[in-house]
């Protein structure tokens, strides 16, 4: 058994786990650290309305990964499977930690239940963007180049780009494809759970949460709710902050989880009971 903390790291929606070594690495001599690489692509966990069987995924993953609880941090997609998975199966974490996963409050929460049953999620998420986007080049090196010149990835560190373009491409067709399926990234937008107010109530492990002081996304959802349950830092950056300041990003989690770590010292010495 690793004599230091396990960190559990799930990744945003089309970003695989390998995008985010150089803020994992500034991690590694403090935890030790797992992580699915393409959460949404097994077939044992299809993505649906809400993401239950996503959870599950996460779930599965840390029930067999760990023998003591897990300080979870999820980013953005990975955030929210953290907190639900969190809510669901507590004795399997020490801790929970969002990073830029604002908790949705009611009304805007059945606002937005609204707007997915009447087929409109395309318009208040990434979904739409995400169908028309290119998915093959002729090698990694023009994958490379062209995620450089791309606006989404312009605030982004070039080693986080670079890391990017060699963990979520695949070899095909003689050059390389995005390997993060792009209709599974537009699927897991579109099933966005809404009603995450109702679950917050129910939290009973440590929880923080790290928002990008320019995100667009705090912004919009608020922190209203999140700074009920969660104890909350702001730091520079926008909803990619761990992949536009990894260095930054990674002495954030180190910091809330010293900031947590009393209430996860008594948890820490709990094995997880067999399943």
């Amino acid at each position: 058994m690793t004599s230091r903390p396990i960190l559990v790291f799930s990744h945003a929606n089309g970003f695989p786990a390998g995008s985010y070594r150089k803020m994992l690495n500034r991690l590694e001599a403090s935890f030790d650290i797992r992580a699915i690489d393409r959460i949404g692509h097994d077939a044992c966990y299809p993505v649906t309305d809400g993401w239950p069987h996503l959870v599950a995924e996460l779930t599965d993953f840390i029930a067999a990964q760990a023998e003591v609880p897990v300080f979870a941090v999820g980013h953005s997609l990975g955030g929210y499977l953290s907190f639900l998975a969190a809510v669901q199966k507590p004795e399997l974490f020490a801790g929970v930690l969002l990073l830029d996963s604002p908790i949705l409050g009611y009304w805007k929460g059945t606002a937005f239940g609204m707007v997915k049953r009447f087929g409109m999620a395309d318009r208040v998420t990434s979904a739409g963007i995400t169908r028309e986007r290119r998915r093959e080049w002729p090698s990694l090196e023009a994958a490379t180049q062209y995620f450089l010149t791309r606006k989404a990835f312009r605030h982004l560190d070039p080693d986080c780009v670079r890391d990017y373009a060699v963990a979520g491409t695949r070899a095909a067709h003689g050059g390389v494809r995005l390997a993060f399926d792009a209709d599974t990234e537009y699927r897991i937008y579109r099933s966005f759970p809404h009603d995450l107010a109702a679950y917050a109530p129910r939290l009973r492990v440590p929880a923080g949460f790290v928002g990008g002081r320019q995100s667009k996304e705090v912004r919009r959802v608020g922190l209203r709710l999140t700074r009920r349950h969660f104890q909350v830092e702001m730091v520079h950056g926008g909803h990619l902050f761990p992949l536009e300041q990894p260095v930054l990003a990674a002495e954030a989690i180190q910091r809330m989880h010293a900031s947590v770590a009393g209430g996860m010292a008594v948890r820490r010495g709990d094995r997880i009971a067999a399943t």
